[in-house]
């Protein structure tokens, strides 16, 4: 009897220890399974899988690093002499200019050859007046030449103005269209046999163009009421090409008259990058008129 009971109740204790075997093996089978299908983070260790990275929009991983580049050569400029400055973006606004003058070019053709040659008895004005249709109805080559001298001269002088000035105004753009036109008409060869008088003419031409365009586009972007506090923000944002941050002036109620006071600290609180804030902080410091202001408060 006592045998019988020895040997039920190691049976019973062997189904026991089985059991908890089972179960344990179905335990650590189940967290296997678990931690196989748990996502992992990425750059961690362990088991698991990682999953895999949100996809990117191209288009806008190119345009995130185009204004990174572009912040960056901003910044880098706006640190060199002025001299440098105006022969950089002469030379930059020039070749811009002339692939522009050139795709032109090449749309209209080149029909300054079906014009008849002049007649050699024709007077100084007459010859002047054929002078200038040629210069106007040229090929790609005399485009690109037309347009990378305007469009580069016109940028180089109004990058001086905006430096000496501290802002872009129609007296900026004038001075800018002027030399503009005094340099087309050298190149171009048009007006009367005067020389000094064609430059002068052509000059004041495109200056009261450009300030007659500048005025009108000034009065149609009148900005509302509650952004008057903003204008002169607004100004020199658009002349660092830093405009989309107007938005976090405004949130930070960073107004006109906060310019003179703002510190990179004020500029990192309205969640505004490294690289504009030195644009912004440099422009400020080398603005006479904000720095006087400065001083008086």
């Amino acid at each position: 009897m006592v045998s019988n009971s020895i040997v039920a109740a190691a049976a019973a204790a062997g189904d026991s220890n089985s059991h908890q075997q089972q179960q344990e093996t179905t335990t650590n089978m189940g967290g296997n399974i678990i931690q196989l299908f748990e996502p992992k983070a990425a750059g961690g260790g362990g088991g698991g899988f990682n999953l895999p990275p949100p996809s990117e929009n191209p288009i806008v991983a190119v345009q995130a690093k185009f204004k990174e580049l572009e912040t960056g050569f901003k910044t880098w400029l706006s640190k060199q002499s002025i001299a440098v400055e105006a022969a950089v973006v002469t030379a930059t606004s020039a070749v811009q200019g002339a692939a522009i003058g050139a795709f032109m070019g090449t749309i209209t053709g080149d029909v300054s050859g079906t014009l008849p040659p002049p007649d050699p008895s024709l007077g100084p004005q007459a010859l002047a007046s054929f002078q200038q249709a040629q210069a106007l109805a040229g090929g790609p080559l005399i485009q690109a030449r037309n347009f990378a001298v305007m469009t580069g001269v016109n940028a180089g002088i109004s990058s001086v103005m905006k430096r000496l000035r501290g802002k872009e105004d129609v007296q900026t753009s004038m001075v800018a269209a002027f030399g503009s036109g005094a340099m087309f008409s050298l190149v171009s060869g048009m007006g009367s046999p005067n020389q000094l008088q064609n430059v002068i003419t052509s000059g004041i031409f495109f200056a009261l163009v450009q300030g007659g365009i500048f005025t009108v586009a000034q009065k149609f972007s009148v900005p509302p009421t509650e952004d008057l506090f903003y204008t002169r923000t607004r100004s020199m944002l658009s002349s660092l090409g830093l405009q989309n941050y107007e938005k976090n002036f405004k949130r930070g109620l960073l107004t006109d008259s906060t310019l003179p006071l703002l510190t990179d600290s004020a500029l990192r609180d309205v969640k505004i990058p490294p690289g504009p804030r030195l644009l912004i902080l440099d422009h400020i410091q080398r603005d006479l008129e904000l720095q006087e202001s400065r001083g008086k408060l």
